[in-house]
């Protein structure tokens, strides 16, 4: 008989724990990492078809990719077929490929999920559907999970948010694809639980009285919702679930979109749509590290030969072409994290032919994310109405997830709920922790 884990997948960090019934394991799965409880939900596939995780999958990709050399050859992909009036012919098709591409590094990976046309990727000869990709990396936290426990894992109970999509349809397509990865990993049995209402159950094991407890879990990908009583196990009751599809990662896109597209040409270059698509494509995760073709290389270098802001264009050129994607990225999340307890920071990158310095304030970035702020207050308010409860008869507000770190949205609970009422539990954590108990609580 094989053991049963809770796995918190998330979009910017993941874990595992097991549960005995008393008290719940985190296992520090990746060692390499500053907190080895947590693991970075970042996938490395080598050319070879090895996979990395993590820390590892990190460091491994800053070796092998950063500033390296590229030699693009012309390679026969497939033929496409022409029908027209009674005209039929058969033409080659061709793509330019990397040959000196040592890997392929996928982040934001959970986002996919709730993204309508994101299928997959060709990754060197290749092609990974979604799944495959979600399954590779559930297999390598399930294969470290049992290393360390000595023994075989069968069952998982997997976080989800309380939508990935509004479309029901999309929603439960969603949730499938996630079955059939944890399946096609290993598990033989997959159930699922909400991450807020796993979150709910840790935060239940420190209670001695019951309570009416909404959680707020606001991670990198979602914020979910939960109004439930707790303290009482045998009388919990679910009174509301609510969430929107916004959080971290869309802060992140926002704080490119509003302060640094202009570092690459933005509001500088015009009449020229190829260039344009260029640059707005460096606030899309998805799209930015697939840039690095020749034609993307001869547009821009067309461009600065006109004189098109070439200072700028060159900085673009070199955050494609330098691999540079990845470290922008962490550069502009580090930002955001900063501004949680300072007042201001800096925006900085350098490199070859690129060099960053915006001066960032809290004010700023609240501004930045407005829109966002009163989509996420009226979710909330929402949730609360649905639930039948007024404000003051919830007893505590529990934080989770790293973005409910965030000044604006704890000064926003504070102000509806009372700052006196508003907890923190483990941002990173008490998801991973709550599935575990569930996963437990199904195995007696």
């Amino acid at each position: 008989m094989g053991l049963r884990v809770g796995i918190d997948f998330g979009t910017s960090n993941s874990g595992v724990a097991v549960s005995d019934g008393s008290q719940v394991r985190i296992l520090p799965i990746d060692r390499q990492n500053v907190v080895p409880e947590v693991v970075k939900t970042i996938l490395y596939i080598t050319r070879d078809h090895r996979y990395r995780i993590g820390q590892e999958a990190v460091e491994l990709y800053y070796k092998q990719n950063v500033n390296r050399l590229r030699r693009f050859v012309k390679k026969w992909v497939g033929e496409v077929e022409y029908h027209g009036a009674e005209m039929f012919y058969v033409r080659d098709v061709y793509v330019y490929v990397d040959e000196l591409r040592p890997g392929r590094l996928l982040q934001f990976i959970k986002t996919a999920l709730r993204s309508e046309g994101y299928y997959g990727t060709q990754i060197f000869e290749r092609y990974y559907t979604l799944a495959d990709i979600i399954m590779v990396y559930l297999r390598e936290m399930k294969l470290r999970a049992e290393a360390l426990l000595h023994e075989k894992i069968t069952s998982v109970t997997l976080g989800r948010p309380v939508k990935f999509s509004n479309d029901p349809e999309l929603d439960q397509k969603a949730e499938a694809t996630l079955r059939q990865a944890a399946e096609e990993a290993g598990f033989e049995q997959v159930d699922f639980e909400l991450e807020p209402v796993a979150a709910a159950l840790f935060y239940e094991m420190s209670l001695d009285r019951p309570q009416n407890a909404l959680i707020f879990d606001f991670g990198g990908g979602t914020l979910d919702l939960t109004l439930m009583r707790l303290g009482d196990p045998h009388n919990r009751k679910v009174y509301a679930n609510g969430g929107i599809g916004i959080a971290g990662s869309d802060f992140d896109r926002a704080i490119i979109e509003k302060r640094l597209l202009p570092h690459f040409g933005k509001e500088k270059v015009f009449q020229n749509p190829d260039v344009l698509e260029l640059i707005d494509s460096v606030s899309d995760w998805i799209a930015l590290p697939e840039l690095s073709t020749p034609q993307a290389r001869l547009k821009l270098e067309q461009a600065i030969m006109q004189g098109m802001a070439p200072v700028r264009l060159k900085a673009l050129e070199s955050l494609i072409f330098n691999d540079l994607a990845f470290s922008f990225y962490n550069v502009v999340e580090a930002s955001k994290i900063a501004l949680s307890g300072q007042g201001a920071t800096v925006i900085g990158l350098r490199d070859k032919d690129i060099d960053i310095w915006e001066l960032y304030t809290r004010s700023q970035f609240e501004k930045d994310i407005y829109e966002h702020q009163n989509q996420i207050e009226k979710v909330l308010l929402d949730t609360v109405i649905a639930s039948g409860l007024e404000p003051e008869e919830i007893d505590v507000v529990v934080k989770t997830g790293g973005s409910s770190n965030i000044p604006v949205f704890s000064e926003m609970l504070g102000k509806i709920f009372s700052p006196e009422r508003v907890k923190a539990s483990d941002a990173f954590s008490s998801v991973t922790a709550g599935l575990a108990i569930r996963a437990q609580q199904g195995a007696v």
